[in-house]
């Protein structure tokens, strides 16, 4: 169930991302790094979700801003999705699993912060600027973060099921 104000949405970010983190923490590295047969591993899809925090947090940036936002990115329409994330693979490919896990915890710990300095008319009072659909930045910001936890979550737990 979608949250729907300000306080459902901290304590869900916050209950994911803590399911999350107890399940990729005790992973070591030779098993976060094993590519699967469509060539992605643990490491990746972590990396992947914290990623994906970052560019919704520069989706909010520019609609603030009024400047074009570009979903997902620059050069990239939805229907691109699979060729983004083979591209988004290929720039974090050296990056490695404490680095990933890093990454994710720092990304999580921004969207914490923007969702504590946001009032709840400021997540839910109408749609994020410059998206282009009637999303609130509340629903993207559960799009960007428990729902990425929970299907990163999901992956993890099958992969370690496989190896």
């Amino acid at each position: 169930m979608a949250a729907s104000n300000k306080s459902e949405l901290i304590d869900i970010l916050q209950k994911e991302y803590a399911k999350l983190d107890r399940l990729i923490t005790p992973i070591p590295a030779e098993q976060a790094m094993l590519k699967d047969e469509t060539e992605t591993s643990i490491k990746d899809v972590v990396a992947h979700r914290a990623h994906w925090i970052t560019l919704f947090l520069g989706w909010y940036a520019d609609g603030q801003a009024g400047k074009t936002v570009h979903f997902p990115a620059e050069g990239y329409k939805w229907n691109e999705l699979k060729r983004y994330n083979a591209d988004l693979r290929a720039a974090q490919k050296d990056v490695d699993w404490a680095a990933a896990q890093a990454l994710l915890k720092q990304e999580y710990a921004a969207l914490l912060v923007f969702v504590q300095n946001c009032c709840n008319e400021d997540l839910y009072g109408g749609p994020m600027q410059g998206a282009k659909n009637h999303w609130t930045p509340g629903r993207w910001v559960e799009a960007a973060g428990p729902s990425h936890f929970r299907s990163a979550a999901k992956y993890v737990r099958a992969r370690l099921r496989s190896l």
